[in-house]
């Protein structure tokens, strides 16, 4: 499977093998910092059987992780030096990664939270690296994991604002280059409301683009993001990797706004993954930063992460994959022109994309309204439809119809919540689905 690379097209993610690979991440940034080996085993085992393949978890972590010890009292640098890891807390990271690895999961790692490099208008810092000390990281963290199934995901959660900002993650991506010789993948997350594109889109180590789009709005339009990345040149794969967050207080504001749900959840991952993203990572408030009673919440983290693990939305992520990979997803491309009516703004935006051989089409309906579309978006002389739940992952055969017809959809329920994905197929294509 690994390392990964990518794909032919420039759009997706593949494994070694040459199969597309689907980035469904989850974000556990205070993995390393925060849990035992008997509670990191536990998370893991969670995560691999609901269908995650990828881990996003930070090495120097947010929550003051140059100062406060890990599980075992161990904290990662010798006096803050990034030239002097300190061995107990490596030892605690290999575990875990040797762990993902044996589930097959993948790890997108972050050498340090954002803070540690600036600006440190939020975070505990301290800034300790310069272009020389982060280099000689990079190598560091390269060479211990070149052998290791990794995404070297830089950046974390901060903005470049100087020259000397710049300077510092780009050596740290030349010091990984060096240690692991190349052989994975490096992207760059940004923070809230950017894109990777915003600020290293011309550097030549970047291979694809994150974005974070942010926990601030409901219906936030993250597909405008996405479809935005997707127009630049070159072309490299990009994902949404901070959408809104399960059980996330609205722009932080929990008495005033709610809280984010299962369906904001889908929502997003579906909207952008159909605008033409490699994947999507799901979020939870509560389990990033392993929220449990005995710990102070980070911005009213209110659900141990002991329960968190099994929130609907989690859950749900399964069924996202698994509709994904029972189709050539990698043939996907955003495809608007299919629909003819029933396309809203605000939470009823429909999203559409199909395969660019005409083989299938997939149209995500987040409020179960009635649209119509242009058959002939298929390329065979006959058209099988489905819906697909994404609450349930089931399936339900809706009728064949001729290519040339312009056909209306209306799916089994209506109403926020209610949300329905409408799978056109080439009939001679013969792709699974349970009522076949």
């Amino acid at each position: 499977m690994h390392p990964l690379r990518i794909g032919p097209t420039g759009r997706y993610l593949e494994s070694a093998n040459g199969s597309p690979f689907f980035y469904l991440a989850d974000t556990a940034w205070e993995l390393f910092h925060r849990l035992t080996r008997e509670e990191a085993d536990s998370y893991l085992h969670n995560r691999a059987a609901k269908g995650f393949t990828v881990i996003q978890a930070v090495v120097l972590a947010e929550i003051d992780g140059l100062h406060t010890p890990n599980a075992y009292g161990a904290c990662p640098l010798i006096d803050d030096d990034p030239t002097r890891p300190d061995d107990a807390y490596f030892s605690h990271v290999d575990y875990i990664i040797n762990r993902a690895e044996s589930l097959h999961l993948t790890i997108g790692l972050l050498p340090t939270w954002g803070d540690k490099v600036g600006p440190v208008a939020w975070g505990s810092g301290p800034q300790i690296f310069t272009p020389d000390n982060a280099q000689r990281y990079g190598e560091f963290l390269g060479r211990r994991y070149r052998d290791k199934p990794i995404i070297w995901i830089l950046g974390g959660d901060r903005p470049i604002e100087t020259e000397t900002q710049r300077a510092i993650w780009r050596a740290m991506a030349m010091g990984i280059r060096a240690g692991d010789a190349g052989c994975h993948l490096i992207t760059f997350h940004p923070a809230g409301g950017y894109s990777s594109s915003a600020f290293v889109h011309s550097e030549t180590w970047l291979d694809f683009h994150l974005l974070q789009s942010g926990h601030h709005l409901v219906d936030n339009q993250n597909y405008r993001l996405v479809l935005a990345d997707r127009a630049l040149s070159p072309v490299r794969p990009v994902l949404d990797s901070e959408p809104r967050y399960e059980d996330h207080p609205i722009n932080w504001q929990p008495d005033a706004l709610g809280w984010f749900d299962a369906f904001d959840v889908r929502q997003g991952a579906y909207w952008s993954v159909l605008a033409g993203a490699c994947g999507i990572t799901y979020g939870c408030h509560d389990l990033w930063q392993f929220w449990q009673p005995d710990r102070a919440p980070v911005a009213f983290a209110r659900t141990p992460w002991q329960t968190a693990l099994d929130l609907p939305g989690a859950c749900q992520m399964r069924h996202l994959r698994a509709l994904f990979v029972s189709r050539p997803f990698d043939r996907l491309a955003p495809y608007q022109e299919a629909i003819l009516a029933g396309q809203e703004e605000g939470t009823g935006h429909i999203r559409a994309a199909r395969a660019e051989d005409g083989s299938f089409l997939f149209a995500y309906l987040p409020t179960g309204n009635t649209v119509t579309l242009a058959m002939g978006a298929i390329a065979g002389p006959r058209v099988v439809a489905h819906w697909y739940d994404p609450r349930e992952g089931n399936w339900a055969r809706i009728g064949t119809y001729a290519n040339t017809a312009v056909q209306s959809f209306t799916p089994p329920t209506r109403g926020r919540g209610e949300d329905w994905i409408l799978v056109l197929d080439d009939e001679s294509a013969e792709y699974p689905t349970s009522t076949r």
